[in-house]
Formats: structure tokens, C-alpha cells, sequence
């Protein structure tokens, strides 16, 4: 009986080892882990995105790779390879435990089968202290073999968690091309924790199982040759099933997860671009984007479950049949040669080889969870090593002690790794003398900022050389040499801190005082000032200011650190025209005896430059000044003639306003709102406080088990019939039980041919069990795990509606950040899958077990069933108290890995910014910061974790000892046979093997409620702006006639600053109203409430005479068409992009061909080698700006909106488009009611009305001519941009 009780211990772990490691729950990790692989299988998908062609073959054969076992421990100190030696030894000893208990079993059983002789009970109390000392020993080496190995992988996984985030951090820029920020994420958080798993205790739990596997089949030879020689006949069957069925489920699970990191990917992009979805009313479309890809993983799941089931049960089958033939044949021998084989040593024969060969089994879930860290380390470590030709964190390279500033590029030939085809610069050369300033015009595309890339080292061009003050750059040291350089992009990236902080990621030791001259410079002192102070938080991705504000801030990172080389690559274009005057100011002032390269659209900016270049084709084709070049009549005479002085002069402020536009109004809403009309505030604090109050319950709300399976209704007919047959698998255990003591009964026998008949009869039984079992597992298998995918799939489905559904205001709050929410969708769905089913399953094979085993064993010996009853809480304790271990923390780690994933995403996904502004260290020590708490949770884990885990290992040796000590006495006092003993004994240990087994699911149902919880939070909450009721009306005679009432106004995550405050001002039906006002002052916001973004706190905004509230929202935005300043395309055609502007229909290619025409941009798609199947790269960036907004113009127009909404539609427009596209949107706008925003002037001095927004109130209105008579508000604002 060795096996049942030996195996007790380590069964605990052994089946769900196997069965559930591979089978359900994991799923949740797995599903995590897969990226590693994912990386490897998906990449080519990455590559064929961006298309470079050489990557495809390289990357083709990764699946297969892995580092090596030892390399796997490379980050591992001298101490630490030290204690995992230790535990490595403590490991073999813990294994030789269960093959000696074997043999102590044996004698015992021995021991009592002569009842013949007078019985002798010393004897066997000496076997009862044997166990005890085993116990002892197990406890004590179990604690140090998991407790070290713990220990030296949370040190470890640290290590490489900083090491793989440094690398990134210096990774250069072509790589990031290839690479899916989403999938560095997914690989920073999952790959290193599948890493961790491999580190971890793995390793010493498989050493223990194989010197189980040793020592099992030494004693098995030496105790009876002939009888191990036939068991090992049939063991190649078991190691063979098991080493199939790993194999399958390991390309499985690989692939199940890069079917969900598809989607995942998608979703992210969905996500992140939501205001877009929501605008043209792209939820539909974006769910059932999503679920397209989901369909993939859940077959993968499916087939998995498959897969497991049916070789878990063939296993059994093989078992059993195993156990039907070693009792045949050891009856056999026991009668052919009874001196050499007792009942007692077929018994030990028998058990040590059965555990020796499961153990072999046993340790296999654990080779697996190796293997996958070496897979997922494969990819992670040759990220660390990865050569890095431009490492800003290398010390080499020259660092002159000053810098003069001469810049000359020389016959420089570039194209972007990711698109070695499109040739971008061909031979450019240009210098700047010190002290200069140089301005670069050219058209849109035409290779401008590429070469303040390539100064910036973000690439190295293909041929040809960059100097500074005469030396290649490629000499110089690169942080160095960021360092030197102030550089002010177009679309500036701030970071979620503080505006304080974002200014120092300029310099890291700036004083206040620096900070404070440096945001007058910018001129962003006043409206700082109306901030509470300079902590005042800027918002995920600076979302909560304007576009105006964001560059103020990006101006003055760039000067607080005094740079020698200033980079303004359009800078103002984001800025209103009063902030763009007072701007361009303190750029001119900051320019004086600095080195300056600029880059603009708005001519009018430039003219002061000392040389001007134009570019064309990717070459410098002339240069001069301003007068020299006009004198020419080239490029820039072209160019300036487009922009026609007026224009010209507007043009730059437009351009600036554009990119306020549209986060101004975010910024407004933020910032502006400080005057608080108290009764305002009141309310809406209120509603921040239900809001807080929901978020915090959120965390873990405790639910039902029922109100969990009810999420699984749809399918309960597979639910039902997998729960009968997990009924039905209960009953397999006792019934093993009750044979297997018969079969030792059978060996009182005095007559052979009674023996021969009997254990024949029993074999046999043995078999059918067999049969029964492979049934129920495939079953039970198949059922369950169809009935947990489609749950998955439906859940993961109804999550990503449900975010679907929640208003903006949902988003912009920080534990809705899109790291946080991916992470849900990945993970949660897949944890309730393993609380609903399979726990179905397991509860009631565990009722069904445990009420046979007692109703047989108190039949058959109600004394020793009391007792052994009195020890299962012990045994059942024992593996609760080990579950509880390993769940405790998982709710905390995941909290802090959430914060570190934040910082990693924000960080990669903005890597340009991080790497220009040289911050890697500062983003880099802000991640160790947050690895730091998890990393000492760790630390007190592994002692404790070890310490439960070898108390559970222990527990069943003594209750063995307890069991057989007062066994031995209840025969010697006649109050029982022996043959009752064992049979009580194996029924009743079978039994506590099956709830052990369910037990080990606790961890995991503990997770999955949690998952529950929040799934179910999130489903049931109802925005208040509902995009899926069909409530409210559908005008059928829609003509346009817009007025906004005395709307008060305030962004839901930042109350105390109102953005309007009694806005009144209306349109009338195909009328063109422009908005104009200083950055910040509303206007966009104004527009996002039109589009029902957010509910005005006071006042209506009425469409019709209707206040929209009442109209259906759906049907409201179908009637909109907006195009806004910083457009967000997806990652897929440009012909997807453009019929996203209709979802209601399909869009036909005639349609998308006369909107793209209509935006100008269909000349230049014609010219691209895929025309209109052109993938445009993640957030567009494989397009130009100027490119990007035509293609969102053209989108916006494919749905023939009724009310045209530009905000700042044109300002990322170089001039030759920016004319073309006006005079699209001018033929666009007639016959449409049309809301413009614009800081360029000159763009609407012909709009029907224009209205000057101040301070969130309309402070005057009037057309053009009106207004300039008046020589009020706008007047100024004219005559700033004319005059600058």
C-alpha cells in the first residue's frame, strides 16, 4: 500500500501538478506567459507589418530556441548558486523518503499477514517510529529545499527585470520599429514571471521526484528482481503517454496564447485611441474586431482540453492495468517461490517501482515549467545581449569640454530599417555654423525631421557622415552629445507627473529657480500660475492640458537644461497666436548664440533664419536667406507663394493651435476651472466620491460561487453531463481501494489455486476501473474545458463591450489607465474559467469519493474509521494551510507589478521623448523603485511558503504511524483482520488523495473570485452616457442648428478647475461658426461636449432646438464628422482607416477614393507601392503628420456628416497641402453646418460667425469685418499674428 499513503504527500501536488498545471487554472498564467513565445511565433507578423523583408527568414525558426539550463541561472550571484546547491541536496534526501516508507510498509504488512504466529506487537510499533523519523526528516528538508530556491528566484527575477528594462531603455530606434510596444510590455511582465517560475522551487521539487525515481527502483531491484523487470516492462507505456501529451500541450498552449495576444494587441490599440471609436462610433466595430481574434484562442483551448483529458485518462488506464498485472503476477510468484516473495516485499516491490516511475511523471510539469523559462528567457536575454551600436548609457565616445556648435552633414544617404525600400534622405549635405540659425522647409514627408533624428543618433545614416565642431558623431558619446541638445518635437509627449517634474526630465538637477526661468522663457508662467502650483498633475500622457500648454512645457524641458544645439522641429505649432507670439519671442531670445535647427511649416516663422534649406525628394536643393531664396524663385519661393503673406503669417499660429485643439479643451477643462462657483463644486465632488467609493469595493468584492457559475448558464448542458461524469470518476478511487485490500486479503489463503483464482478476478476488476476512468476523464475533460472557453471568450467579449461602453470621463481616471485595463482583458476572464467548471467538477468527484470511503470503511471497522477520520482535517489542513501560502500575496504582487507596468509602458511607448531628453536612468530607477515592494514580499514569502509546504510533505508519515499503531493493536486484540485494516486504511487515504487534489485548486478559485468581482463590477456599471441605449430621439429632418446654453463645465478627474463657466453661442444650419481664444479657454472642450464626451455640469448643448441629452447618441455622432488635432489612425490600411469614418455600412473603394481626394491625399496613396493597402503602422507613424491628417479629413468626410467639427483640422499641414486641404474643407463645408477651431486666423476670416472664447465665456461674436471694427478681443489676437 506504500504507493497510497506515499504517494499521499507528494500525490497532493502530483495530479494537480500535472492536471491542473497543464489543464485549467494556469490558463490565467499561461495566457500570460505566452508573449515569450508569442514574441517568437508572432513575430513575423510584426515584421510583415513594417515589412522588412530580412527579418521575416531570421525570425521564421525562433519558436525552437532557448537558452540553456545553465544559462538560465547566468544572473545568479556566487552566494546564491551556493544555496541553491543546498537545496538541491536538501531535495534528493527529501526524494529517498517515500521509496524507504515503502519498504517499511512492506514489513509491516508482513508482519501482520502471520497472524498464523502468535502476534507480536513490538514489532510493529517499531514501524510506527520509523515513520515518525521520516516525518521529521521530510519537514526539516523540505523547508530549506523550497524556502532557498524561492529565495534565489525572487533575487534573481529582479536582476533580470532591471537588466531586460535597461536594455530596452537603450535599445536603439530602429529596433523599436520592429518591435510592438505592446508585446515589450506583455514580455516584461509575463515572460519574466513565466522566468521566475522556472528559477523557483521547480527545479528542486523535480530533483526530489527523480531521486524518488532512483532510490525506488534500487530497492525495487534488491527487494524482487523478477517482479520489477515485469512492472518496468509496461512503464515505457506511462513515460510514453506523458511525454506525448506534454509535447502536445506545450505547442498548444503556445499557440492558444499568441492566438490571444492578437487580440490583445488589438484591443490595446482600441484602447488607447478610444476618443476616435467613440467618435465615429466604432464600438461595434472594435468588439467585433476583437472577438474575430478571440474565436482563434478559444479552439486552441478547446483542443487543449482535449488533448490533457485524454491522455490524463489513458495514464490512469495504464495504471491500472499496471496494478492488475503486478498483483497477478506477484500472487504468482508468491506461490511459485514463497521464500523470496512475501506479501510484504510484492507490496514493496511493487509501490517503490509504481512511485519511482510516477515520479518520473511527477517531475515532468516541472521540467515543462523550465523549459518555458528558458523559451521565455530565450528572447528576453538576447534583448539584454543584443549589440547596441547607439547605447546612450555606454561610456565610450569623446565628451569635448565644450561645445562650439558647428553642424555639417555630409552626403548623407538614409532609409528607415523598417522600410528599407522607401529611400528618405539621398545625399544630403548642409552646415550649420555656430551660433546659427538654419531653417529647413520642404514638403510634407520630404525627410526634415529625419535628419534631427539623425543628428540626435537615433539612427545612424546608411552612408555618409554628420560632424560636430568637425568630429563624426558616431565618435562622440552619445548621452553626451543628447545632452547638448535642446529638442522641441511637434507633438510634444509629456509624462503622467507633475508639471514640475516634467520640466527637470531636462535636467535632473534643476533648481526651482531654473525651473521657474525656464517656464518664463517658455511663457507658460501664466497659466501655470492659475494652477494650485507646479505639482500640479499633467495626466496620462499630459492629457489634461492643452495642446498650447503641453508645448510650453516641452519648450521649457528643452531650455532648462541651457543647450548649446537647440532642435525645434515645429515647434510652435501647437500654439495659439498669442502664446505662439510671445513663444516664437522666447525662442528667438533662446536661439541668441546657440546653434539652432528648425523645422517649419509656417513660413512666416522662419524668416529671420540666417540660412534657409529646402528639401525636396530627400535632398537639399537650395539655400540662402530669405531674400536670397526668394530671389531664386525655388522651392521656397514656391512655397512662400502659397502660404501668401497673410496666410503665411497665420499660418504658423494655426498650426500651433491645432494641436491644442483638441487637448486644450481636456486642458481647459482642466486647468481653467479655478474660479469655483461653489454650488458647481459641491456637486460634482459628490459624484467623485460615488465614484471612489465604487472604485475601492471594486478591488475584491466577495461573490458567490453560485453568482460565478451563473456566469457559465449558456452552456450548462455541457456543464451537466461533465458533472456526471466527474460523479461518476469519484466513485473510481474507493472502488481501487476496496480490490487492492482484497487482493492483500487473498494472500491469508493457504490453498494456491484459490489465491490463483482470486487475484485473477481482482486484476481484472483492476482493468475495468481502468476503462471506466479513461471514460470519465475524456468527459469530464472535454465538457468542462468547452464549457471554460466559451465562458473565456464570452467574458473577455462582455469586458470589452463594457469598456466599450463607459464615458470618456471613465477613461481619463488613472485606474483605467489602458496598461491596467489590457492586463484585465488578458488575464481575468481566464481566471473565472477556472473557477466555474472544472471546481464544479472537482466538488462533486470529491462528495462522491468521500461518501463511499466512509460508508465502506465504517462498515468494515468503525474504530480505526474514527480515527483515521479524527487525522484527515490534519492531512486536509495541511494542503489548505500550503494553498493559502501561495495565494496570500498574489493580490499584493499584482498591485505593485500593475504600478511598474505602468511605468514600463509609459516609458516605452514614449521612448523618442525618453531617450532625446537622455532620462533613461531616471524612468529606469523609477521602475526599480516600484520592483521593490513585490521584491520584499518575496523575500518573506519563501521562508513561510517553505515552511507550509513541508508541513504538508510531513503530516502523512506521522498519521500513518498513528494509523498502523493502533491498527496492529486492534488485531492483536482481536477486534479486527487484518485485511479490514487495509482496506479502511486505502479507502479512506484514496479518498483524502481526491480532496487533496481539489484542494490544490484553492489558490486559484481565490483569484478567480476576485477576477469575478471585478468582471461583474465592470459589466454592471451603467455610464451616464450610454452609447448602447437606443433610448432618445432620431430627428429624421436633421438641418444643424447647434446652440450651446449657459454651459458650466468641469473634467471629472479634476473638479476644482472649471473650463467653461456660462458658455452661450450658436450656429445655424450650414453655417460656419470658427471658435477662437488663447490655448486653454475652452474651445475644445466645447466640442468634445457636443460630441457627448462628457455631460456639461449646468446649462444644455442643443442640437435642433433639442437638448442632446435627449437625443440617441448614436444617431447624434453619426451626424458629426470631426477631425481633430492630433489624429489617431490604426495599425491596418489606408483604406480601413478612411471607411472607419462610416460604420454604420460598408464603405465602397469609390466612396474612399473621392474622400481622399476631396482631402487632397489620394494623389500621394496612388504613390505609394501598395496604394491603398498601405498599412499605416501602430498610431499612424509610419505616415507623416501632414499625411496623417489628410487621412483623418478623408475619413471624417466618407460619413457626409451634417455638422463638420474641425479642430485645428489643417494645422499639421505644411503649406503646399495646407492650401489644397483648405480648400477641401472650404468646398466641404457648404451646405454643412461647420465648427472651426483655429488659431491660424487667416483660415476663417470668412466663417459666418466668429466667437472669442475667454475664461470659458463667449467675450465677443461677430464676422470678421464686425469684430475688426470693434478693435476688441479679437482684433488683438489678429493684429499679434499679423505684427509677429
Amino acid at each position: 500500500m506504500g504507493r497510497e499513503d506515499g504517494d499521499m504527500p507528494d500525490s497532493l501536488p502530483t495530479i494537480p501538478e500535472e492536471v491542473f498545471a497543464k489543464g485549467y487554472p494556469n490558463l490565467a498564467f499561461h495566457e500570460d506567459k505566452k508573449p515569450q513565445e508569442r514574441m517568437t511565433e508572432g513575430q513575423p507578423t510584426v515584421d510583415t507589418e513594417c515589412k522588412p523583408k530580412k527579418g521575416l527568414g531570421r525570425k521564421k525558426k525562433e519558436p525552437a530556441k532557448a537558452v540553456g539550463f545553465f544559462q538560465l541561472f547566468r544572473y545568479a550571484t556566487g552566494c546564491e548558486v551556493l544555496l541553491m546547491i543546498i537545496g538541491l541536496l536538501c531535495a534528493a534526501l527529501h526524494g529517498i523518503a517515500l521509496p524507504l516508507m515503502c519498504v517499511v510498509f512492506g514489513q509491516m504488512t508482513d508482519s501482520f499477514v502471520q497472524s498464523g504466529q502468535p502476534y507480536n506487537p513490538p514489532r510493529c510499533l517499531l514501524h510506527a517510529y520509523y515513520f515518525i523519523g521520516i516525518g521529521c526528516a521530510v519537514f526539516l528538508l523540505g523547508t530549506f529545499q523550497v524556502m532557498l530556491f524561492l529565495l534565489t528566484a525572487t533575487k534573481q527575477t529582479k536582476r533580470i527585470r532591471e537588466k531586460y528594462f535597461h536594455a530596452i531603455l537603450h535599445q536603439q530606434m530602429s529596433w523599436f520599429d520592429t518591435h510592438q510596444i505592446g508585446v515589450l510590455n506583455v514580455r516584461l511582465t509575463d515572460d519574466i514571471n513565466t522566468i521566475n517560475e522556472g528559477l523557483g522551487d521547480k527545479i528542486c521539487v523535480f530533483v526530489q521526484f527523480f531521486c524518488t525515481f532512483l532510490s525506488g527502483f534500487i530497492i525495487g531491484f534488491i527487494f524482487g528482481w523478477k517482479l520489477t523487470l515485469v512492472i518496468l516492462a509496461v512503464s515505457p507505456l506511462l513515460a510514453g503517454s506523458a511525454a506525448v501529451w506534454s509535447k502536445i500541450l506545450a505547442t498548444l498552449t503556445s499557440k492558444e496564447l499568441s492566438a490571444y495576444a492578437k487580440a490583445g494587441a488589438v484591443a490595446e490599440e482600441i484602447l488607447v485611441a478610444i476618443r476616435t471609436v467613440v467618435a465615429f462610433n466604432g464600438q461595434k466595430k472594435a468588439v467585433e474586431r476583437y472577438e474575430r481574434n478571440l474565436e482563434e484562442a478559444k479552439n486552441f483551448g478547446i483542443k487543449k482540453a482535449i488533448t490533457t483529458n485524454v491522455s490524463m485518462g489513458f495514464t490512469q488506464f495504464v495504471i491500472f492495468g499496471t496494478y492488475a498485472l503486478a498483483f497477478w503476477y506477484g500472487t504468482k510468484l508468491s506461490v511459485d517461490e514463497p521464500e523470496n516473495y512475501t506479501i510484504g516485499k510484492t507490496i514493496t516491490v511493487f509501490f517503490s517501482v509504481m512511485i519511482g516511475a510516477f515520479s518520473l511523471g511527477q517531475g515532468a510539469p516541472n521540467l515543462e515549467a523550465i523549459a518555458k523559462a528558458r523559451g521565455a528567457a530565450y528572447e528576453v536575454y538576447n534583448t539584454i545581449d543584443q549589440p547596441r551600436p547607439i547605447d546612450s548609457s555606454s561610456k565610450e565616445g569623446h565628451k569635448p569640454d565644450c561645445v562650439k556648435g558647428d553642424i555639417e552633414f555630409k552626403n548623407i544617404h538614409f532609409s528607415y530599417p523598417s522600410r528599407k525600400d522607401v529611400k528618405i534622405l539621398q545625399g544630403v549635405n548642409l552646415t550649420v555654423p555656430r551660433g546659427k540659425t538654419i531653417a529647413l522647409v520642404g514638403a510634407s514627408g520630404c525627410g526634415k525631421s529625419t535628419t534631427i533624428q539623425l543628428l540626435q543618433r537615433f539612427y545612424d545614416p546608411d552612408s555618409g557622415e554628420i560632424t560636430l565642431d568637425g568630429r563624426d558623431i558616431r565618435t562622440l558619446n552619445v548621452k553626451w552629445l543628447r545632452e547638448n541638445m535642446g529638442i522641441v518635437s511637434q507633438e510634444p509627449v509629456l509624462f503622467g507627473t507633475t508639471i514640475a517634474e516634467n520640466i527637470r526630465y531636462g535636467r535632473e538637477d534643476a533648481t526651482d529657480e531654473d525651473i521657474e526661468r525656464a517656464v518664463r522663457e517658455a511663457n507658460a508662467y501664466d497659466f501655470i500660475s492659475k494652477l494650485p502650483d507646479l505639482n500640479t498633475m499633467v495626466g496620462e500622457r499630459g492629457a489634461q492640458l492643452s495642446g498650447g500648454q503641453k508645448q510650453r512645457i516641452a519648450i521649457a524641458r528643452a531650455l532648462v537644461k541651457n543647450p548649446k544645439i537647440l532642435l525645434l522641429d515645429e515647434a510652435t505649432s501647437a500654439l495659439d497666436t498669442q502664446s505662439e507670439s510671445v513663444v516664437q519671442a522666447a525662442l528667438d531670445k533662446a536661439r541668441a548664440g546657440r546653434t539652432t535647427i528648425v523645422i517649419a511649416h509656417r513660413l512666416s516663422t522662419i524668416r529671420t533664419a540666417d540660412v534657409i534649406a529646402g528639401f525636396s525628394n530627400g535632398e537639399v536643393v537650395e539655400q540662402g536667406t530669405h531674400r536670397e531664396l526668394m530671389a531664386k524663385k525655388g522651392v521656397y519661393y514656391s512655397l512662400v507663394m502659397q502660404q501668401d503673406l497673410d496666410s503665411v503669417l497665420y499660418d504658423s499660429s494655426d498650426m500651433d493651435e491645432l494641436e491644442v485643439g483638441n487637448e486644450e479643451g481636456i486642458e481647459n477643462g482642466g486647468f481653467e476651472k479655478n474660479s469655483i462657483s461653489s454650488g458647481r463644486v459641491e456637486m460634482k465632488t459628490t459624484r467623485r466620491k460615488s465614484k471612489k467609493d465604487k472604485k475601492k469595493p471594486d478591488e475584491a468584492p466577495d461573490i458567490p460561487f453560485t453568482r460565478i457559475l451563473a456566469l457559465n448558464k449558456p452552456e450548462w448542458p455541457y456543464m451537466l453531463v461533465g458533472t456526471l461524469s466527474s460523479l461518476v470518476g469519484g466513485a473510481v478511487y474507493p472502488c481501487v481501494a476496496i480490490i487492492f485490500a482484497k487482493i492483500i486479503g487473498v494472500f491469508s489463503e493457504v490453498d494456491p489455486e484459490v489465491k490463483r483464482q482470486k487475484t485473477m478476478m481482482f486484476s481484472l476488476l483492476f482493468l475495468l476501473i481502468g476503462g471506466v476512468a479513461f471514460v470519465t476523464y475524456f468527459l469530464k475533460g472535454y465538457m468542462f474545458g468547452k464549457s471554460g472557453e466559451l465562458l473565456t471568450m464570452r467574458l473577455r467579449r462582455q469586458v470589452f463591450h463594457a469598456m466599450m461602453r463607459q464615458e470618456i470621463g471613465w477613461f481619463d481616471d488613472n485606474n483605467n489607465a489602458v496598461g491596467v485595463l489590457t492586463t484585465r482583458l488578458a488575464t481575468d476572464a481566464s481566471l473565472v474559467k477556472g473557477a466555474t467548471g472544472s471546481r464544479l467538477g472537482l466538488a462533486t468527484n470529491t462528495v462522491c469519493a468521500l461518501t463511499i470511503a466512509i460508508v465502506v470503511a465504517f462498515i468494515h471497522s468503525w474504530q480505526l474509521t474514527l480515527l483515521i477520520l479524527a487525522c484527515v482535517p490534519f492531512l486536509i489542513g495541511a494542503n489548505f494551510i500550503q494553498m493559502r501560502a501561495m495565494a496570500g500575496h498574489a493580490s499584493k504582487d499584482q498591485g505593485a507589478l500593475e504600478q511598474s507596468g505602468k511605468i514600463s509602458t509609459e516609458t516605452v511607448e514614449n521612448f523618442k521623448t525618453v531617450v532625446g531628453l537622455t532620462r533613461e536612468d531616471v524612468f529606469f530607477h523609477k521602475f526599480m523603485d516600484s520592483l521593490e515592494r513585490p521584491y520584499q514580499n518575496g523575500l518573506v514569502k519563501a521562508p513561510i511558503y517553505g515552511l507550509t509546504f513541508a508541513v504538508a510533505q510531513a503530516i502523512p508519515y506521522m498519521v500513518n504511524a498513528a494509523i498502523f499503531r493502533f491498527g496492529s493493536w486492534l488485531i492483536a486484540h482481536c477486534h479486527t483482520e487484518y485485511e479490514n485494516v487495509f482496506l479502511v486504511f486505502s479507502v479512506i487515504i484514496f479518498a483524502a488523495m481526491n480532496i487533496g487534489e481539489s484542494a490544490s485548486f484553492a489558490p486559484d478559485f481565490a483569484k478567480a473570485k476576485a477576477a469575478a468581482g471585478r468582471i461583474l463590477g465592470l459589466l454592471e456599471k451603467k455610464p451616464e452616457i450610454d452609447i448602447y441605449s437606443e433610448e432618445g430621439e432620431k430627428p429624421t429632418d436633421f438641418v444643424g442648428d447647434i446652440e450651446f446654453r449657459g454651459i458650466h463645465f468641469a473634467y471629472p478627474t479634476r473638479q476644482n478647475v472649471r473650463v467653461l463657466q456660462g458658455l452661450n453661442v450658436s450656429v445655424g444650419p450650414g453655417q460656419t461658426l470658427a471658435l477662437v481664444g488663447e490655448s486653454g479657454c475652452g474651445k475644445s472642450t466645447s466640442i468634445q461636449l457636443l460630441e457627448r464626451f462628457y455631460s456639461p455640469a449646468e446649462g444644455q448643448v442643443l442640437v435642433d432646438g433639442l437638448d442632446t441629452k435627449t437625443l440617441n447618441l448614436s444617431w447624434l455622432r453619426s451626424q458629426l464628422g470631426l477631425v481633430s488635432q492630433e489624429p489617431i489612425l490604426f495599425d491596418c490600411s489606408i483604406s480601413e482607416n478612411i471607411q472607419y469614418g462610416d460604420n454604420s455600412r460598408e464603405v465602397s473603394q469609390d466612396e474612399i477614393e473621392e474622400a481622399a481626394k476631396n482631402a487632397n491625399i489620394h494623389d500621394f496613396i496612388m504613390g505609394l507601392p501598395e496604394k491603398y493597402n498601405t498599412r499605416v503602422g501602430d498610431k499612424g507613424t509610419q505616415m507623416s503628420g501632414g499625411q496623417k491628417q489628410r487621412i483623418a479629413i478623408a475619413r471624417a468626410l466618407v460619413r457626409q456628416p451634417k455638422v463638420l467639427l474641425l479642430d485645428e483640422a489643417t494645422s499639421a499641414l505644411d503649406t503646399e497641402s495646407e492650401k489644397i486641404v483648405q480648400q477641401a474643407l472650404d468646398a466641404a463645408r457648404q451646405g454643412r453646418t461647420c465648427i472651426v477651431i483655429a488659431h491660424r486666423l487667416s483660415t476663417i476670416q470668412n466663417a459666418d460667425q466668429i466667437a472669442v472664447i475667454q475664461y470659458g465665456q463667449v467675450t465677443e461674436q461677430g464676422t470678421h469685418t464686425d469684430l475688426m471694427a470693434k478693435g476688441g478681443a479679437y482684433y488683438a489676437l489678429v493684429n499679434a499674428q499679423v505684427n509677429h
